[in-house]
């Protein structure tokens, strides 16, 4: 790394008019979008380059982030996919063997402005009273300040992430085939798969991965044994098409969803969705499985929830809640063979509870073969 980033400098500004200066890292330049906070001790780099924060400026509440570097082996997609990074100390001299660069030189590689120095503390705190905010982060050099006063202005009529469409900016252009030797073949909507859901699901299935957009008639074509709708990041609302599509697969097909998948499978069904205050971003969820009566600690990423008392006459049945809010964290068909959960199942860097969801999808398939 060099020395130049020692002079940068940076400030965060929200749309409440609260601004922080900070020293900057990272790349030069001005990022915009939602400011989220993630609970994760470890697990930066997979959060980091998870699809599901595209149009976020992810802030990390572990106080400490970048001691252990950067490692490709540890990428959920092709680099990073943040607006930008907030922490309150950026580790510059990593110790680990495993690790290919620093933090700093990382965000620099993708042009993401960094900030650090900032009481991330007292920011979580206020996003969990006021709920998320649209939020602006800028990383200059020299005494060149920026208009603060501006920034407030540009900040505050920036579009919501409920009015943008984010997913098609994140998943793949067109239908590729991973084979992995198996005897089963999945359809993976891809609305911004994390790339530990490709690698669990090699270990029993062959993956056609398509774009969020394809219809139903193009994927049954395929003649899968099942159809796993992805994570992804924004308004599941929006996604229109992936909406569509699920609707029509909906009794054709066993159909699986996680995160964004499950909130797109429930919309399909009639059910709703609402945006949460604050979200779940983490690797400390508690879940509630009522079939087994057992408690499991999750992976979550995500800002919206579907509304429990609309699953009814979704003919969904509700099969896990999240303990820290009685928010949604699975459902199931009551006739058909469509299940999904809020979590992340794949659970990229950890903990690893929750990998029967795949063990289950797979067997489900078999059944239904």
């Amino acid at each position: 790394m060099s020395s130049s980033h020692k002079c940068k400098r940076a400030v965060l500004v929200l749309e409440d008019g609260s601004f922080f200066f900070g020293e900057g890292f990272g790349a030069v330049g001005e990022a915009q979008g939602e400011l989220v906070f993630n609970t994760g001790m470890t697990g930066y780099v997979e959060a980091l380059t998870d699809p599901s924060y595209a149009g976020q400026i992810l802030m990390m509440t572990y106080p400490l982030i970048g001691n252990y570097g950067v490692c490709r082996e540890d990428f959920e997609s092709d680099g990073i996919k943040v607006e930008g990074f907030v922490v309150r100390e950026a580790c510059t001299t990593p110790s680990n063997w495993r690790s290919e660069k620093s933090l700093p030189e990382f965000l620099e590689e993708y042009g993401i402005p960094g900030i650090q120095g900032v009481d991330t503390r007292m920011l979580t705190k206020k996003l969990r009273v006021y709920g998320t905010m649209k939020s602006t982060l800028v990383v200059y050099e020299g005494k060149d300040e920026p208009n603060i006063q501006e920034l407030i202005e540009k900040t505050r009529t920036q579009p919501a992430i409920t009015e943008i469409d984010i997913v098609p900016k994140v998943c793949v252009k067109e239908a590729k085939r991973i084979e992995a030797g198996r005897s089963l073949d999945v359809v993976l909507i891809d609305c911004g798969v994390k790339w530990s859901i490709i690698h669990l699901l090699k270990n029993f299935a062959n993956i056609i991965l398509v774009p969020y957009n394809t219809s139903a008639e193009e994927i049954l074509e395929y003649d899968p044994d099942g159809v796993l709708i992805s994570n992804g990041p924004g308004d599941p609302a929006r996604v229109k098409e992936t909406i569509e599509t699920a609707r029509k697969l909906a009794g054709k097909v066993v159909l699986y969803g996680i995160c964004l998948g499950h909130q797109i499978i429930s919309l399909a069904l009639g059910a709703k969705t609402y945006k949460l205050k604050f979200g779940h971003r983490g690797a400390n969820q508690p879940v509630k499985d009522f079939e087994t009566g057992r408690v499991f600690i999750s992976t979550q990423n995500h800002g919206f929830a579907v509304a429990k008392e609309t699953l009814e006459k979704a003919g969904l049945i509700l099969t896990q809640i999240n303990l820290n809010d009685n928010t949604v964290e699975g459902v199931k068909h009551k006739e058909l063979p469509i299940k999904a959960v809020q979590y992340h199942p794949e659970a990229g860097p950890g903990p690893h509870d929750t990998y029967f969801f795949f063990e289950d999808f797979a067997k489900t398939m078999r059944e239904y073969a």
